[in-house]
C-alpha cells in the first residue's frame, strides 16, 4: 500500500511539473514583445503616452483660445458701448427730412454780401471768407 501511495504521489508530482512547464511556455509567448500580448501592451502604453501629450496640448490651446476669446468679447462690449453712445448722440441731430423755412439766408453769402468759400455741407470751423471786389 505504501508503494502504491508513493507511485501516485510521484505521478502527481510529475504531472504538476509538466503543467508548470506548459504554463511557463505559454507565459513566455504571452509576454513576447513582437507577437504576443506583451507587444500589444507595449503599443497600447505608447499610445496612452501619446494621447496624454495630445490632451495636455489641447488643454493649453483651449486655455489660450479662451483667453483670446475673453479679450475679444471685452473689446466687442467696449465697442458696443461706444456705438450705443454714438447712436444716442445722433438723436440730438435735426431730422434731415424736415424742411427748413424759406427765410433762411444762403449760407455761402453773409449779410454784407461777402461770398464764403465754404460749401453748404462743410463744417463751420473750416470756412474761409474770400472778399470779392464789387463791380
Amino acid at each position: 500500500m505504501d508503494y502504491i501511495a508513493d507511485i501516485i504521489l510521484g505521478l502527481g508530482a510529475f504531472g504538476a511539473g509538466i503543467y508548470c512547464l506548459i504554463l511557463s511556455r505559454r507565459l513566455k509567448r504571452f509576454n513576447n514583445l513582437q507577437d504576443g500580448m506583451g507587444g500589444a501592451v507595449a503599443v497600447l502604453s505608447a499610445q496612452v503616452d501619446d494621447m496624454t501629450k495630445s490632451l495636455n496640448q489641447a488643454q493649453s490651446a483651449a486655455g489660450h483660445s479662451a483667453s483670446v476669446l475673453t479679450e475679444l468679447t471685452e473689446r466687442a462690449e467696449v465697442s458696443a458701448r461706444k456705438l450705443e453712445l454714438m447712436m444716442a448722440s445722433l438723436h440730438d441731430l435735426p431730422d434731415p427730412s424736415f424742411s427748413a423755412p424759406e427765410s433762411v439766408p444762403d449760407p455761402t453769402t453773409d449779410e454784407v454780401g461777402f461770398t464764403s468759400s465754404r460749401h453748404a455741407n462743410s463744417p463751420l470751423f473750416l470756412s474761409n471768407r474770400i472778399v470779392e471786389a464789387a463791380e
